[in-house]
């Protein structure tokens, strides 16, 4: 499970590495997906790219280094270029990103298992191999987070634009409110913890997380 040591070396790497690589790869996601329906909009606004410069919020990356998770910039779209329709294109580009997240907890998760199966510890030596497994749970435990908390249902979160793409146009007034109203929500759910000590996303998350995380680790 993730460590929350902020002096762990093995524990800061792949963080470093998730705001090198996994946000730029998340928000290209997102830009690709958009550029593939038809809207250039992230192409002119430089977004299709892996430099991390084009990618990364101060403030984001900051609460990723000191938490779990943490936001890169968005990456903005006009859905009527969407040439499968506004709706179904907000949808199918919202979910690129979060599946980026999926992508990558798996092909690291696969690679340590991998290396495990033919003898990493004697290939690598002990040492080398538990630092190793200290940065894939770290990598693989954010990767698997990001994607859960960008699943929310919440303004500005991905998880609102699936919803809104997958639901009845009569769902649309209430959408609305929760897309409104979506950061105050999230802003408090985050701090509920430590006014209350209640801890709602964590009950929320850690179900999906434990299934996910047990998925690709094959426990």
């Amino acid at each position: 499970m993730l460590s929350n040591s902020l002096i762990d070396p093995m524990v800061l790497l792949p963080k470093i590495v998730i705001l090198l690589f996994a946000f730029p790869l998340h928000e290209l996601a997102h830009a690709v997906t958009a550029d593939w329906l038809g809207d250039s909009t992230p192409r002119r606004q430089g977004r299709l790219t892996l430099n991390p410069l084009a990618h990364l919020d101060l403030y984001g990356s900051l609460l990723l280094l000191l938490g779990t998770f943490g936001w890169a910039k968005p990456v903005y779209t006009n859905p009527y270029n969407f040439r499968n329709g506004p709706r179904a294109g907000t949808a199918i580009v919202a979910l690129a990103g979060p599946a980026m997240n999926l992508l990558l907890a798996v092909v690291v998760a696969l690679a340590w298992r991998a290396l495990d199966s033919f003898g990493g510890r004697d290939l690598i030596g002990r040492n080398a191999f538990g630092n190793l497994t200290t940065f894939t749970d770290v990598f693989v435990s954010i990767n698997l987070y990001l994607m859960l908390f960008n699943l929310l249902p919440f303004g500005p979160l991905d998880g609102m634009k699936v919803l809104r793409g997958v639901a009845p146009n009569s769902w649309d007034g209430v959408l609305d409110q929760l897309e409104r109203w979506g950061m105050f929500i999230l802003m408090g759910l985050i701090f509920l913890p430590f006014v209350a000590g209640i801890n709602i996303l964590g009950i929320v998350l850690n179900g999906p997380f434990e299934f996910f995380y047990r998925l690709v680790f094959g426990i």
